[in-house]
């Protein structure tokens, strides 16, 4: 498609010839004109590519107002025709940005090459404004304040959002210094605090601002921010600028509170399930003895000892109460000197019942471990979240080994995390035996609100909490994982030379049967009482504490088994898979599946279906007699 030139000239037989020698370069010629009016009335209506305007036009309007007016309402590119070369009419055409010169006398060439490179500067005039048109747009629409500055650090652009959380406007804040528009302060200390931009620009590298800053406004309001400043470079590589990203984060904060409590929530309510089995088991003791002491059938000596047995599963109800009362109690964060091992020994009750009794819980506790300063609840938090993060890990079981130890960090370490200070440490080793992780996973494991669970099962900040939590006393944290073979989580907290901080409170510290049976309990005194039990109503029991245990019972007992007891839940091998290896075998004829878990629980592991017979604890003698005499019975 050819360019459509409108000619503006006064003289008609030189206009003629412009016509002529346009079109013969290929050139439409849309239209003529004699004054500056007339050019601008026709440049309305015609809308040409091009205005070929004759500088000295007779009476009104000349060309070159004519030029400036239609340039700033139309945007039509304008190549002025002049046989007048002097300085004083250049510099004033200079001022309307005329898109060439052609001086008179001129050959087709010429008149070709400043038409051709005329369209060619609008057209690339056009294409910058709306590059910068929808740069503009993007940086405003964006969720972020924007700010970009010169390589002096005065700022050159700020976008919408960066306006309002500043309370500078763009037109203010032109050329102005950046840290006079973006003041930040520490938060704690309230001094002001090294602006990231500069950093970028004297650097050349991306600096970002240090966690609990405050941006104080125009006004003298603040609020927390997040950010971080890049350079901006030339084409030469040289620092030209740099521009600066930052968020009020004063929401994030709010929801981060809000979840982090509701995550400890969500631990507590899973552990209830749990916390029910715990008691249950020990109510089965309490109750079964209690009731061999009723009976009064027993020597003193039995009794004695049946006491013993109510009496330690009473200490240990006592015991698992107060565990929960504590870690649910909100309290203020207040470090304190402790040791690690302490930690675990209080909370190692309440991680077995949370990770279920399929994983094996294994702790190695270094006896001569330094003591650190930290708040022994948020380091409660972080074995909690791990220990979550393990079992989530195992769902078909596993092993999760607790490991304790005294270690030198030194050069090379520190070298590779500036934030780390070489010296001793107490290491907190987490290993599990899971699924593992991804690289891709691992680069973003403790961001906020990064999960890879689906919705409604992880808020996506139990890592980034004990992320936050081991930063914040100082520590260090490391990850190392592969995929099939588990992840290993190592925490690095700085030992301190002070007596450990003493703690408030101390924890506390009628039917019969000949036939035999196979008892499957991983808890030794509900498998001893319910042995016990068996045994008093005339059955021959063999006894197994878990389910490979069980396995091995069976194969080196001569004689039929008419009964196979197991509890469900258990290390190694569940009460189900026990179930099914044996039946298979052709080792056991029937069995009865027992449990303290809850129905749901049950229910998951595929036991309530119409041929599973179960005994939900805590039992009595006649339930369990009259239990195990109705499955043997059962044609």
């Amino acid at each position: 498609m050819t360019a459509a030139i409108l000619i503006v000239e006064d003289e008609k037989i030189i206009a003629k010839g412009i016509e002529k020698r346009l079109k013969g370069l290929g050139y439409t010629v849309a239209g003529m004109a004699s004054t500056g009016d007339e050019a601008i009335e026709r440049a309305n209506t015609l809308r040409p590519d091009m205005i070929l305007m004759d500088i000295n036009l007779g009476g009104g309007v000349d060309g070159i107002e004519a030029a400036s007016r239609i340039r700033l309402q139309f945007d039509i590119p304008v190549v002025f025709l002049t046989a007048f070369s002097d300085d004083a009419t250049i510099q004033r055409a200079k001022l309307t940005e005329p898109f060439g010169f052609i001086l008179k006398p001129y050959e087709d060439k010429d008149l070709q090459t400043a038409v051709e490179i005329g369209l060619y500067k609008h057209k690339m005039e056009r294409r910058v404004r709306e590059n910068e048109q929808w740069l503009a747009a993007t940086l405003s629409s964006i969720g972020d304040g924007v700010i970009a500055t010169d390589e002096h650090g005065c700022v050159r652009f700020m976008n919408t959002l960066a306006e309002r959380l500043t309370g500078w406007r763009l037109a203010d804040a032109v050329n102005r210094d950046v840290r006079d528009i973006f003041q930040i302060v520490d938060e704690k200390t309230r001094q002001p605090v090294d602006n990231p931009t500069i950093g970028a620009i004297q650097n050349g590298v991306p600096t970002e601002l240090a966690p609990g800053t405050l941006l104080l406004d125009r006004g003298g309001s603040e609020r927390p921010i997040d950010d971080s400043a890049a350079p901006i470079r030339g084409l030469n590589g040289k620092v030209t600028g740099a521009v600066l990203v930052f968020r009020d984060i004063t929401e994030r904060r709010r929801l981060e509170e809000h979840l982090r409590q509701a995550q400890k929530m969500e631990a507590i309510g899973r552990l209830a399930g749990g916390i029910a089995h715990d008691f249950n088991n020990i109510i089965t003791i309490i109750t079964g003895f209690c009731e061999f002491l009723l009976a009064d059938r027993n020597t003193v000596t039995e009794r004695q000892q049946f006491v013993g047995y109510i009496h330690d599963a009473a200490n240990r109800a006592a015991g698992l109460t107060q565990q929960i009362m504590a870690f649910s109690r909100k309290q203020l964060l207040v470090p304190s000197v402790l040791n690690l091992n302490t930690i675990i020994r209080d909370m190692g009750a309440m991680v077995r019942r949370l990770i279920g009794e399929n994983i094996e819980f294994v702790t190695v506790l270094a006896p001569d471990l330094g003591s650190v300063k930290a708040d022994p609840t948020q380091i409660g938090q972080v074995f909690l979240n791990l220990a979550t993060n393990a079992r989530d890990a195992m769902p078909t079981g596993g092993r999760l080994l607790v490991v304790t130890s005294t270690v030198d960090l030194g050069e090379p370490i520190t070298r590779d995390h500036p934030d780390v200070e070489p010296g001793r440490y107490a290491l907190l080793s987490i290993t599990d035996t899971g699924k593992g992780m991804p690289e891709e996973v691992l680069e973003h494991l403790f961001e906020p609100f990064f999960t890879t669970k689906r919705i409604g099962h992880g808020t996506g900040l139990g890592l980034a909490t004990v992320y936050g939590i081991v930063k914040q006393s100082r520590g260090h944290l490391e990850v190392t994982s592969r995929i099939g073979e588990g992840s290993v989580f190592r925490i690095y907290l700085p030992v301190v030379d002070e007596p450990t901080t003493p703690s408030h409170a101390e924890l506390p510290s009628g039917v019969r049967g000949n036939e035999t049976i196979l008892l499957v309990e991983d808890e030794e005194m509900v498998r001893q009482m319910t042995k016990i039990m068996l045994q008093q109503t005339g059955y021959t029991v063999l006894e197994a504490a878990n389910g490979l245990e069980a396995l091995a019972v069976a194969e080196e007992y001569p004689d039929p088994i008419h009964l196979l007891m197991t509890d469900l839940m258990m290390p190694n091998l569940s009460g189900r898979e026990v179930a099914d290896r044996l039946g298979a075998s052709g080792r056991v004829e029937r069995v009865l599946f027992m449990s303290g878990y809850t129905e749901d629980v049950i229910v998951h592991q595929d036991v309530a279906s119409a041929d599973a017979e179960f005994l939900h604890k805590p039992f009595s003698l006649n339930a369990l007699a009259a239990k195990v005499r109705e499955v043997l019975d059962r044609r």
